[in-house]
């Protein structure tokens, strides 16, 4: 199969446009649910997601706590789903994040936070969808059809969707100019040559590391590694990584580092090289390594959308490692697109 005819090749490609769709026909919803959020001054937000969108939250999570000062907790659905619990979520803004909007446990969780207290906002691919339905607000993310199981442009632009909610709260003006520049950096991203790194996924196990809001686009690569390729992938923290999953690193053990021009850059340059000094081959998303291969990458204009182009560069590389061991990306197995857990 040549890439061309992968689903998620496409899909990926199209990661720009469905990002200039967002920003095109998405300001009125996020400006209202913005509105309503900053009138119900909340002093914390709860996250709902499971996957990708778990990883979107993550994301978000470090942007209300380095923006909005506010703290971001993920709940697990669960805990109303299976035990039952009707949380006090008095004073709370919950975001919950699902492509497809379909998922019970998310739907429940959601219903639950809205009947205790919390503002509660979706962010999804359908407003449509039962999520959208006991939702305060809806923040549509336009992504268009995603056919491919793995999601790329779904994940990319809940981040987005997300990222503008909170900056729209803060109404800060500069990460808003960011974000409607993102589009041209994301295609310059799609275009990235990162096929040295994807040489180097041999098949054995590998780390991603980051720290911050790279780290959740290291937990969003390790999954897509796993199900995509069949690759055993592991997410760390830049600060715990050293503190005892090192001691499986051996000669050539692949890492892929993920940075962004922020406070945390140094601290994941200097464990990349770390690692790197212990025979790891390690790949980094920075040019601040000493013995780490710097992978070519695209900068943004504020340091909090720097890993959104990150992650589009390496969906572009890990879907040509999924064809490369014969996989085929869209359809892996034991997976479906859409999974409703209750």
């Amino acid at each position: 199969m040549s890439p061309e005819l992968t689903l998620m090749h496409r899909e990926v490609r199209e990661i720009p446009s469905a990002v200039e769709r967002l920003l095109s026909q998405g300001g009125e919803a996020i400006r209202t649910a913005a509105a309503a959020a900053r009138a119900a001054d909340p002093r914390y937000f709860i996250s709902v997601a499971r996957g990708s969108s778990d990883h979107a939250a993550s994301y978000l999570k470090y942007a209300s706590e380095l923006v909005l000062r506010r703290p971001m907790a993920s709940v697990g659905p669960s805990v109303n789903s299976i035990y039952g619990v009707q949380l006090d979520a008095r004073g709370a803004v919950g975001i919950s994040v699902s492509q497809s909007g379909q998922s019970p446990d998310i739907v429940r969780l959601t219903e639950a936070l809205r009947a205790n207290g919390a503002l509660t906002v979706a962010i999804t691919n359908d407003a449509g969808s039962r999520l959208a339905g006991v939702a305060d607000a809806t923040l549509p993310i336009h992504a268009g059809p995603e056919l491919s199981v793995a999601a790329t442009k779904t994940f990319v632009t809940s981040l987005v969707a997300g990222l503008w909610f909170l900056a729209e709260m803060q109404q800060d003006a500069d990460l808003v100019a960011a974000i409607h520049a993102l589009p041209a950096q994301l295609d310059e991203a799609s275009r990235c040559d990162w096929s040295a790194a994807a040489m180097a996924m041999d098949g054995r196990s590998l780390f991603t590391i980051g720290r911050g809001p790279s780290w959740a686009i290291s937990n969003e690569a390790a999954l897509k590694f796993k199900e995509t390729c069949l690759i055993h992938a592991e997410s760390y923290s830049s600060a715990e990584v050293l503190h005892g999953p090192v001691s499986i690193v051996d000669s050539d053990f692949p890492v892929i580092a993920f940075a962004a021009r922020d406070k945390a850059e140094a601290s994941v340059a200097e464990t990349a090289d770390a690692l790197a000094a212990k025979g790891a081959r390690v790949f980094a998303v920075t040019d601040k390594t000493s013995q780490a291969i710097t992978l070519p990458h695209v900068r943004t204009g504020h340091w909090l959308c720097d890993p959104i182009p990150a992650i589009v560069s390496f969906y572009a590389m890990v879907e040509t490692v999924a064809l490369a061991r014969g996989i085929n990306p869209d359809k892996p197995r034991h997976l479906n697109k859409v999974t409703e857990t209750v």
